[in-house]
């Protein structure tokens, strides 16, 4: 196994600074030696060794190194090119010298603790890692997962590798402590990500093929967590087929309204919900039925998650001020039929969207708001004009993910009494008596149980729930007379909305999921 790469960050100064000769004198004295960590910051192992040169310390602006050749001019021009300085004392240094105190700078931890002295200990070029990295990325598309979580465990000593499949976090392996750095480090070169920077979290995109599918994408996370190591986590992002609206299992009623309102030449529609609903899969179903070769698409995201053919898409920068609200005066100015903004985060990008939609376009975006009422009065509370708010808007389709039960495995069995009433309850006993479900003997719900093509938890797959508030006269009536959230929830309830509890029981209904699983999403 090769040598690892992991160098020291921050370690605090042990003794006095050591002087060149000292090292000749034995370990003891290389281990006095205080390590240079911000002259040793963006030097890799491997390459020292390879050179035969090292930084020795920082002493009143001019800095020493030990190298084996001094007069070697092309590899002082080196070093001071990486050094970013002239002012340097070159020492000469036997190879045996400069080995040693690299050893000794680099088997320090981020807080100048000893490592594990593993000889096993892996670098990120490694097959072994690279294999490990490979593996675990089919697995996750194999499994059908939709994240992909690494997590050094400091106390323990162990890396945990877990897969979100179905929205629950399933643990997938457990690797030894001493391939942390390598695991890490070898997908952040996947991800063209700075394998240096260790105390920053660090986002990019992976390409990778799947043999049986082709290529994937995976947008990566790196976040520093306690002890000095970085978690990862890597979703994955198909770069198939996109979703159709009939696939996202709406009810027929809410498909077909929802559909009607597609056919809008302008107005603004919102998609809300909490992260993870899948409010980008339906805002991309909905953008493939608009996508013809006579409309120009614009659409800003963070990040960009799924590509369409057809579709001018666009990344927003917070980091060089390039955001929605900027990404949207861009499209204005570049003749846009239909624009999707990922979210109205603020003011200023709901206002421009809003303008948009008044202006002869069809302006989508999302929301992070609970349910569809609850929209009106967010916005309207972010400083909203209530009159041209009401004005644009065409419809709120708020939405939840809940898993599905396993085809394979799912049990009938007859609920008892008190369970049937909690349903009715929960639905609201005015409306459940037109669904036509009554308790008798024949009343079959499903519950999981668990078998291999589910990994044992009852589960495959998910499915939506959904919430349509259209934007009727009575509607934009109220939000002009900014009525609260309540009010708004009874009128739209009244012109035949159903709630998302609603939606979710009428697929508990039909054996799709269970109560619990709804219950779980959905405020009763």
């Amino acid at each position: 196994m090769k040598e690892k790469k992991t160098k020291s960050e921050s370690a605090g100064a042990k003794g006095d600074a050591c002087e060149p000769a000292k090292a000749e004198k034995g370990t003891e004295a290389v281990a006095a030696c205080p390590v240079p960590a911000e002259l040793l910051q963006n030097l890799k192992y491997e390459y020292l060794r390879r050179e035969l040169w090292v930084p020795l310390k920082k002493e009143n602006g001019r800095i020493t190194v030990l190298l084996d050749d001094p007069k070697n001019i092309l590899k002082r021009d080196m070093i001071e090119s990486l050094l970013k300085t002239k002012a340097i004392d070159y020492r000469p240094a036997s190879a045996e010298e400069i080995l040693a105190l690299i050893g000794h700078f680099f088997d320090l931890d981020e807080d100048g603790v000893p490592r594990d002295n593993g000889e096993d200990r892996p670098s990120e070029s490694d097959s072994v890692i690279v294999q490990i990295v490979n593996r675990m990325i089919a697995d996750a598309f194999a499994k059908r997962a939709s994240d992909i979580h690494i997590e050094p465990e400091t106390i323990d000593q162990y890396v945990d590798v877990r897969f979100r499949i179905d929205g629950e976090c399933i643990p997938y392996e457990r690797f030894p402590y001493a391939y942390r750095a390598a695991i890490v480090s070898r997908i952040k070169i996947m991800a063209n990500l700075d394998i240096t920077e260790k105390r920053l979290p660090q986002d990019g995109k992976v390409r990778f093929t799947v043999p049986t599918f082709g290529d994937i994408e995976l947008r990566v996370a790196t976040v520093p967590t306690h002890g000095g190591v970085e978690d990862v986590v890597m979703r994955i992002l198909t770069r198939g087929a996109i979703m159709t609206l009939e696939e996202l299992n709406m009810s027929d009623e809410d498909l077909s309204q929802f559909l009607k309102i597609l056919r809008k030449p302008y107005g603004l529609i919102l998609i809300v919900g909490p992260t993870g609903s899948g409010k980008t899969t339906t805002a991309h179903a909905a953008l493939r039925i608009l996508n013809r070769p006579n409309v120009k698409i614009w659409t800003a995201e963070d990040p960009v998650e799924i590509t369409q053919k057809g579709l001018r898409q666009v990344q927003v920068h917070h980091k060089i001020g390039f955001d929605f609200s900027n990404a949207m005066r861009a499209f204005l100015r570049s003749d846009p039929d239909i624009i999707l903004v990922g979210e109205m985060r603020d003011y200023e990008t709901a206002k421009m969207g809003i303008e948009a939609s008044t202006t002869g376009h069809l302006v989508m975006s999302t929301l992070h708001t609970n349910n569809a009422p609850e929209t009106i009065v967010r916005l309207l509370d972010m400083g909203i004009d209530p009159i041209a708010f009401a004005d644009s808007l065409l419809c709120i389709l708020a939405q939840r993910l809940v898993r599905r039960l396993c085809p394979y495995c799912r049990e009938a069995y007859h609920p008892s009494r008190e369970e049937f009433d909690d349903i009715v309850r929960s639905y609201d006993e005015k409306h459940f008596s037109s669904l036509g479900v009554v308790h008798d003997d024949g009343f079959t719900l499903f519950r999981p149980r668990g078998c291999g093509e589910c990994n044992n938890t009852g589960y495959r797959g998910m499915s939506g729930v959904y919430e349509l508030l259209t934007a009727t006269d009575e509607i934009k009536h109220m939000i002009i007379s900014r009525k609260p959230m309540l009010a708004l929830r009874r009128a739209s309830m009244s012109q035949g909305m159903k709630t998302l509890l609603q939606d979710g029981i009428v697929k508990v209904l039909r054996g799709e999921t269970d109560l619990p699983e709804v219950l779980s999403v959905c405020m009763r």
